[in-house]
């Protein structure tokens, strides 16, 4: 009898290609922006990609949408960020939110929830007139707001707790939001609708376990997402380089 075939793609090494991605990419941002990259010893501020950099590596919003016709932008916003605080902060959060997804939703699922609810957040920000947007925290609201439909639609002493403590990180959301500058809070409003519409759609795996099209689904958004991440660090290598 022949073992059971093993899945190449664990929840570890799915979450180390998020972070990983999302770090080379601010790499390459700072990289591209050579001389002109911001200089800050405000934390805020510190090591700021150009603005010019961000906007062809693929940031969103009103600019590159309405002039460069941008609408991939929906999906490689969201790995993008604008500041070292920036990062270190989303990135601290997905390793806090991700693998509670992974574990209700399952992998594939999760992949889902984060691209499509991120794309949500700053579809809502090019609708509220947001000139420029990047960040992983709309997708990370996706994961959020999946994660309080799962609490609230399984009830339970553990579906409780997820709810309770999903609803703390959206009232810490909230707060952050107006205290902090430069926060989009279209883009956090956005993710988290999108997220709560998906965590009912997919189903989590109390009620179904993920099964061959959530896989499908999941391959074919990280093929895309690639595919956008990879046109968008050549095209910038040649703009700025050979250009």
């Amino acid at each position: 009898m022949l073992p059971p075939k093993k899945n190449l793609l664990t929840p570890a090494l799915l979450l180390k290609g998020i972070l990983y991605t999302n770090i080379f990419l601010f790499i390459i941002s700072l990289i591209y922006s050579g001389r002109d990259m911001g200089m800050s010893i405000n934390p805020f501020f510190a090591l700021t990609p150009s603005i010019d950099v961000l906007n062809f590596l693929g940031a969103s919003g009103t600019i590159p949408i309405d002039h460069f016709h941008a609408w991939w932008s929906l999906i490689t916003a969201n790995w993008l960020h604008g500041s070292l605080l920036h990062i270190i902060f989303n990135m601290l959060a997905l390793r806090t939110v991700a693998p509670l997804v992974i574990h209700e939703f399952g992998l594939y699922r999760m992949f889902s929830i984060y691209t499509i609810s991120g794309a949500a957040g700053f579809y809502l920000s090019y609708l509220g007139n947001v000139p420029l947007t990047i960040g992983a925290s709309s997708g990370l609201c996706g994961l959020i707001g999946a994660l309080l439909y799962f609490g609230k639609s399984r009830g339970g002493e553990w579906g409780q707790r997820v709810y309770k403590q999903t609803s703390g990180w959206i009232i810490s959301l909230l707060i952050f939001g107006f205290l902090i500058p430069n926060i989009n809070n279209w883009g956090h409003g956005g993710g988290l609708l999108g997220g709560i519409f998906l965590g009912w759609i997919l189903g989590y795996n109390d009620r179904r376990k993920e099964g061959k099209s959530d896989s499908v689904l999941g391959l074919l958004l990280m093929l895309l997402t690639a595919l956008l991440l990879v046109r968008s660090i050549v095209q910038g290598f040649f703009l700025i380089f050979t250009g």
